[in-house]
């Protein structure tokens, strides 16, 4: 598992007044990848049925059956196209939720009656003015011939799918069923509410298993792709900058004026006096503090005199192209280094201390989360708290006897991770409760502690209680070093989506006028 990459500096500027400029450099990232996103989420219709609310047209006499779409000669119906249209459609609103409001895109229309404006044609790489309807079919496509060849490929490779892929789509169904019986609805109903009217079981439970068998044979040949000491070492030093990790003190100074209230207690925005006002004031402050620093004190005791200072002590963080980023992978920088940066209304008092790779080891690990049952009681009622405690003694309890029962039998880690598909509460029961190459920071902190405590050692067991819930723990061995394991994620990942779209280019498509009326 590679190391989260969130932008934790840019966040710092956004808490000190700083107006973020995430938007703008997503916008940016995905003009110069010009990714088709052709998969988005392979899954994601599975999740979002369970809240979705039905935005398609609707209609009582379209005929099921109608052919929709040819692709190699193999024909789907407009049902079984509008269920990876509207796959591709709510994955892509789920991958690009930040971004939906500059890309023009009004979810409760209908997609055939918008264009594309400026800001997603230049996001997209696709042409002003274009069909929103038919950049989401074009992807639709692109979906559909990657699963059809890929389950094609799989059959002539002899590939055999592992029996979580049965365990999966039985529990997709069940929570299906679920979902539509807290609506009052039949399941019939339900698809036809979420997914249009010429929906049905059959196609939808179909279609479904296709996109596990395909999902677990793409995660196949991912974890197939295995690299070289040498070839890891060529691609951090190609590119040092997106895996180093930077430690630095600093404190940030809000140049932010106040609002103030006026006599009817309506807020009234600062002035651009005002602000100009502030931001002078901050950046004296600022310079008051390495004055302080300088002259032999600790920068977190000088930002504890100041109200609009706030300190900050990170060892990981990353490089972005920014002032704050660029200063600190600067390669001419060095301990002890000083500065005051401005970023957007505020000061940094930055103190540099160190920039290089995590070498030390991931970890490889299994757990089973019980998560505590829902109580009756809620928030703020009388026996509440009482009630929670209970219940997640009851969840402790029952994590000790599934801990216990492994002991008592086999106590391999084959036998674990049948225990964790049979148990666990979390998504990583479909693999034995599997995690890879997990990191420092990834998890929860008592999680993340019993993982790398010093002491542990192969096949450890023990019992860890979260937020979560409680998880049984099993230990499998370290794992590359940190820096190491993401490098090779990202090699795994570019090797992958290069796969994946190989898959899906120079179909042979027909489609249907007639059935394709109904689609979308």
């Amino acid at each position: 598992m590679s190391a989260s990459r969130e932008k934790k500096l840019r966040q710092d500027q956004t808490a000190s007044g700083y107006v973020d400029p995430k938007a703008e450099k997503e916008l940016e990232k995905k003009k110069a990848e010009k990714r088709s996103n052709v998969l988005y989420s392979v899954i994601a219709v599975l999740f979002v049925l369970v809240v979705a609310a039905s935005f398609l047209w609707r209609s009582n006499v379209i005929s099921r059956n109608a052919t929709a779409l040819t692709i190699d000669g193999e024909t789907y119906s407009a049902a079984e196209v509008n269920f990876y249209y509207q796959n591709v459609y709510r994955g892509f609103l789920q991958s690009n939720s930040y971004f939906i409001s500059y890309l023009g895109l009004d979810t409760n229309a209908s997609l055939k009656s918008q264009t594309v404006n400026a800001t997603a044609a230049s996001m997209m790489g696709v042409e002003e003015g274009s069909s929103w309807h038919d950049y989401i079919m074009d992807n639709t496509v692109k979906q559909m011939t990657m699963i059809q060849r890929g389950l094609k490929q799989a059959q002539e490779e002899g590939y055999q799918f592992p029996a979580s892929v049965q365990e999966q789509y039985e529990d997709s169904l069940n929570s299906l069923k679920t979902s539509a019986e807290s609506t009052g609805m039949s399941v019939k109903a339900y698809l036809q509410r979420n997914l249009g009217a010429i929906m049905t079981e059959k196609v939808y439970n179909q279609q479904v298993l296709r996109m596990l068998q395909y999902q677990a044979y793409a995660q196949s040949y991912s974890d197939s792709l295995t690299y070289t000491d040498a070839e890891l070492e060529a691609a951090y030093q190609a590119d040092p900058k997106a895996y180093d990790k930077a430690a630095w003190e600093y404190v940030v100074v809000s140049g932010a004026a106040d609002s103030t209230t006026d006599a009817d207690g309506n807020t009234v925005q600062a002035t651009d006096e005002e602000q100009a006002a502030a931001k002078e004031t901050a950046k004296a402050t600022a310079e008051e503090i390495l004055a302080a620093y300088n002259s032999g004190k600790s920068l977190e005791s000088i930002a504890g005199n100041y109200e609009k200072a706030t300190y900050y002590n990170t060892t990981d963080a990353t490089y972005y192209d920014g002032v704050v980023g660029n200063w600190l992978f600067d390669d001419a920088r060095k301990d002890g280094d000083t500065e005051i940066l401005e970023v957007g209304t505020s000061y940094y008092v930055s103190l540099f201390h160190s920039r290089g790779r995590e070498e030390y080891k991931t970890v490889d690990i299994r757990h089973i989360l019980i998560t505590p049952e829902t109580g009756t009681k809620a928030q703020g009622d009388e026996g509440y708290e009482d009630e929670q405690t209970q219940l997640k003694a009851a969840a402790r309890t029952k994590a000790e006897e599934i801990l216990a029962q492994w002991k008592s039998g086999e106590a391999t880690e084959d036998s674990f991770a049948q225990l964790a598909l049979e148990n666990s509460a979390d998504g990583s029961k479909y693999d034995g409760g599997l995690y890879t190459r997990v990191t420092k920071g990834w998890a929860v902190e008592e999680f993340n502690d019993w993982c790398f405590d010093a002491s542990r050692k192969d096949g450890d067991t023990g019992i860890v209680d979260t937020t979560y819930g409680s998880h049984v723990m099993y230990f499998v061995g370290y794992d590359l070093p940190a820096w190491a394991a993401s490098v090779t994620s990202d090699l795994q990942e570019k090797a992958s989506s290069e796969w994946s779209t190989a898959l899906s280019e120079n179909a042979d498509v027909q489609q249907s006028d007639f059935g394709m009326k109904f689609v979308g």
